[in-house]
Parts: C-alpha cells; sequence; structure tokens
C-alpha cells in the first residue's frame, strides 16, 4: 500500500531508527558532544536520519545555561549541511539525491515540497523548520528547482534558528523538567508554530491590502 508524506514524515519523525538515534545521544553525552551535535546538524540536512534536535535537548538538560551556545553550533551546521543538500539536488540529483529519498521513503513529501516552492519559496523553507517533514527534503529540493541560493541561505537561518533557540531558551530558563516535555511532543510543538506563524504572515497580508 502506497503511504502518504505524512505518514513517512511521521515515521520519521517519531522514532523508528532507535537503535541510531540511542547512540548519537550516548556520544552527545561524552567530552566530544558539541562535535557531535554539530556534526549532526551538517549531516541531517543532507543526508543522515536522525534530527539534531535530540542532541540539543540530550546537551541542554545536561548544561541548560550552555543551551544558547548549542542552538548557535546547531544552527550554524543546519544552514552549512542544508548546502550540501542544495549542491546534491543541484548537481547530483540522478545519482546521489534520489537515492536518499528513495531509501527514506520521502518520494511524495518530496513532490509535495516542489509544488509549496512554486507558490512561496522563503516561506516554504523557513517554514520547512516547523513541519515533520526532514528538513533533508527541503535542502535537495531547493537544489533541483533551482532556489535562489541567497534567498535560500536567509530562510533556512531564519527557519533553523528560530526553532533551535526556541527549544534552546526554554531549557534555558526551564531546565531538565520542560526538556522532557519538549522532548515527548517536540513535533507538535513545532507544527503548531508554523500554523501561527503562517496565520500572522496571512494576517498581516491582509491588514496590508
Amino acid at each position: 500500500m502506497r503511504r502518504s508524506w505524512w505518514d513517512h514524515a511521521h515515521w520519521y519523525s517519531f522514532g523508528l531508527l532507535r537503535r541510531l538515534y540511542d547512540r548519537v545521544l550516548a556520544l552527545a553525552g561524552t567530552k566530544h558532544g558539541e562535535r557531535v551535535l554539530f556534526a549532526v546538524a551538517v549531516m541531517e540536512s543532507s543526508i543522515f536520519p536522525v534530527p539534531p534536535d535530540a542532541v540539543l535537548l540530550c546537551m541542554g538538560v545536561a548544561k541548560p545555561k550552555k543551551s544558547l551556545w548549542y542552538a548557535s553550533l546547531a544552527t550554524v551546521g543546519s544552514v552549512l549541511g542544508g548546502l550540501i543538500g542544495y549542491a546534491i539536488g543541484m548537481l547530483f540529483f540522478a545519482s546521489i539525491g534520489a537515492w536518499i529519498i528513495q531509501t527514506l521513503h520521502l518520494s511524495s513529501a518530496f513532490d509535495f515540497v516542489g509544488r509549496l516552492f512554486a507558490e512561496n519559496a522563503f516561506l516554504t523553507i523557513a517554514g520547512a523548520a516547523f513541519t515533520p517533514i526532514p528538513y533533508k527534503v527541503f535542502t535537495i529540493a531547493g537544489g533541483l528547482w533551482g532556489i535562489n541560493l541567497v534567498l535560500f541561505v536567509a530562510a533556512s537561518f531564519i527557519g533553523r534558528g528560530s526553532r533551535f533557540f526556541l527549544a534552546a531558551t526554554v531549557l534555558y530558563f526551564g531546565g531538565a523538567p520542560i526538556a522532557k516535555f519538549i522532548d515527548r511532543w517536540f513535533s507538535w510543538i513545532t507544527a503548531g508554530s508554523f500554523i501561527v506563524l503562517v496565520a500572522i504572515v496571512a494576517l498581516w497580508s491582509l491588514i496590508g491590502r
């Protein structure tokens, strides 16, 4: 039976890749944690199936006052990884990009993102951080469809930075108790935040007419 893009996004977001997830979190708790966070953020934007949010939460619980620094690492790493994904889509889609999308069962999501780009590329890329669709879908698609690179990088910084700093700020002030809540409901929290963002943009557009 053919799965929808939401089925695959849900499968991805809630972690059937548990062994890899647990291994990454174990490494995050070592002295190499910051490098692990940065590396995961880079790779997740192009090829890696584990999101950096889990690493950020794990490290933020251990050291809440460094959460904002961890968010900075995750943001820069994610945008750099996004450029790798963009290059894959632009130069190597037939050989590498298509294989990544098919292997992770993200073909439906990829087609859906392509339709969103046709409507508003900037909002699509910025809003990618607040959807359960893996960011690599947006980065590879961005390269394949030739999205303006300056727009791509600016929207990536806004979107990814908002996602990571939202979690980091809550960790900074709330510590471990709130981290457990975020870890359990992160995908739904970010999705809700994106809905609010779209509503604000729509309202602002109506007011400006």
